[in-house]
């Protein structure tokens, strides 16, 4: 694969260039492989969960299209100025190439419903002769219907078969690319964080380059949760110890909330009453549903904690 060697970072450095080198299941890849093949496209949507490769598989596109790109990052640049200066600019100009232009709107379901959605719904029919318009998010419930309409809408969903594999071809990509950086490793190490934050692979190549020390990749890498773990967390919830709760949340940061939640709901049966369980498992579905765009994770957590010390009965 094309390494972009002036970037630091390995995301961008290792980010696919071509739709062939991304990682997913080849019914996604497909899709646009056949696009690539009839030159052109609609206005698409897609959505999935972080760092799944949206992004990435929306540039190799537009690389392969030979577009004309503009990328914009609704979350930090999202309000409706943007959109009627810096967009407008670029999709209503020619190319001087003569190629297709495309606006890449990252994280688009930080865009306003209420003034910014609403006006990009005129722009799409606007510039349509000129500009595509690709958008991409997390949560598709929250890009109003009009503009999912004008879209091709594209659900990156992958059953848990499909997971495994995009796992296994994550395994030996993330080697390649310590190999090629020339860091010592344990495989062992690179499978747990795999394992751990997978198909999340912006996340899983952040928490590897974040803990490379001296050309070494550092073996806490391998800190889960263990059942002790969750039982300590289950005696301060049950006695109410908030000062404990923020001691074990601080001591365990390094975990996500996703998979906290994974192994407290295999344990509610033994954890709570019965009749707290439905009510548990909402509270859960509801601080796991922000993980993707609350800017403190951790007070996520422990907020998340303190509903559910205080909601719940415990056996």
């Amino acid at each position: 694969m094309n390494i972009v060697e002036d970037q630091f970072l390995f995301v961008e450095k290792y980010r696919p260039q071509v739709i062939n080198d991304v990682i997913l299941p080849e019914k996604y890849k497909k899709i646009f492989k056949e696009i690539v093949k009839k030159g052109d496209h609609q206005h698409l949507l897609l959505s999935g969960g972080a760092g799944i490769g949206k992004t990435t598989i929306a540039k190799a596109l537009c690389n392969e299209l030979n577009s004309d790109v503009l990328v914009i990052n609704a979350s930090e640049n999202g309000n409706i100025d943007i959109l009627r200066t810096t967009i407008r600019n670029f999709a209503s100009s020619v190319s001087f190439t003569g190629n297709k232009k495309v606006v890449i709107l990252d994280e688009a379901d930080y865009l306003n419903a209420q003034s910014t959605q609403p006006a990009l719904r005129n722009f799409m029919e606007e510039f349509s002769k000129n500009c595509r318009f690709i958008l991409t998010c997390n949560y598709v419930n929250r890009i109003i219907e009009p503009l999912r309409s004008r879209c091709s809408v594209i659900e990156f969903n992958l059953s848990k078969e499909e997971k495994l594999g995009v796992a296994k071809d994550f395994f030996k990509r993330t080697c390649m690319i310590l190999d090629n950086e020339n860091i010592e490793y344990d495989k062992h190490v690179v499978g747990n964080i795999i394992k751990q934050y997978n198909p999340d692979f912006r996340k899983i190549l952040n928490e590897i380059q974040s803990n490379v020390v001296d050309s070494k990749l550092d073996q806490k890498l391998t800190n889960t949760l263990s059942s002790s773990d969750i039982d300590d967390l289950t005696t301060w919830l049950k006695t109410k110890e908030f000062s404990k709760l923020r001691e074990w949340v601080a001591l365990n940061n390094d975990i996500s909330l996703v998979e906290s939640n994974h192994l407290i709901y295999s344990k509610l049966d033994v954890m709570l009453n019965p009749k707290s369980i439905p009510e548990a498992i909402m509270i859960m579905n509801e601080y796991q549903y922000k993980v993707g765009f609350v800017a403190d994770q951790e007070i996520n957590t422990i907020a998340f904690f303190t509903e559910l010390m205080m909601s719940v009965e415990f056996k």
